[in-house]
């Protein structure tokens, strides 16, 4: 842990280790790994064609997961500079190469399909077309706390739409937040932890490095700056007490929990 004087000597400015882009990474990993599971367990072989629809940030980790063994995936999405997360560190390495489309007409190429898309992506009608081994779609809610987003929520009529063998549903919730993107969820670890550490016998203040990043990847559409503005220490507390940052970070994290349902 790094530890710097502050405005006097006997105040103290604790900084994490971990980084902004590792809460990022460890969220997306439960994820990878839930679906990274479930298809081993079909037996699937190597170089069946897999469609990830949607990219962002459930998407390229899935992606980067299901290279480590499968050879013939195709990742889309409507945004084509999205293509560049795949090869950034966000969401691990890409162990074996991986396609990139803006055209949607070959979300029905694949014989699995893993739909991320989420609210306002793939449609029921567009989900009535789908004839495939296996589908799998992520839910965009996580618990359950907002009447209006289980309102606008349709995943359960998508999926009763598709034509497949194999059907499940990405859950992924813990942590009180409405829904379980990769964003909200890390913006639900920072917010819940700085209310932690303000709690902490000693501390006068602590703040973290979070911004609005959707105005960086979608509207500058600058994933270096993203990976950039990531790549630093996700918490500063200002303490006469110092304690242990990333131990309280691990425990938070390790509240959220995705499984196949």
């Amino acid at each position: 842990m790094d530890i710097d004087t502050g405005i006097t000597s006997e105040v103290l400015t604790i900084k994490s280790e971990v980084k902004l882009v590792d809460i990022f990474n460890e969220i997306i990993e439960k994820k990878s790994k839930a679906v990274y599971n479930y298809i081993e367990e079909l037996d699937i072989a190597a170089d069946t064609r897999i469609v990830v629809i949607g990219t962002y940030f459930t998407g390229v980790g899935i992606v980067k997961k299901l290279s480590e063994k499968y050879e013939n995936i195709l990742l889309i999405d409507i945004y084509p500079h999205l293509e560049g997360l795949l090869h950034t560190d966000l969401g691990g390495r890409l162990e074996n190469d991986a396609d990139f489309s803006s055209d949607l007409n070959l979300i029905y190429s694949g014989d699995v399909v893993i739909d991320t898309t989420g609210f306002g992506g793939i449609d029921v009608a567009q989900s009535s077309k789908f004839d495939v081994d296996t589908f799998i779609i992520e839910d965009p809610v996580a618990e359950d706390n907002d009447e209006l987003l289980a309102e606008k929520n349709n995943i359960h009529e998508r999926l009763k739409a598709v034509k497949a063998k194999n059907k499940a549903v990405i859950k992924t919730k813990g942590i009180d937040t409405k829904t379980s993107g990769t964003m909200t969820l890390t913006i639900g670890v920072l917010t819940n932890l700085l209310n932690r550490f303000l709690e902490m016998p000693g501390v006068l203040y602590c703040a973290c490095e979070m911004g609005f990043f959707e105005e960086v990847i979608f509207k500058q559409k600058d994933i270096a700056r993203f990976i950039e503005l990531t790549n630093v220490n996700a918490f500063k507390v200002s303490t006469i007490n110092p304690f242990d940052l990333d131990e309280m970070i691990g425990e938070e994290i390790n509240r959220i929990n995705s499984e196949m349902i």
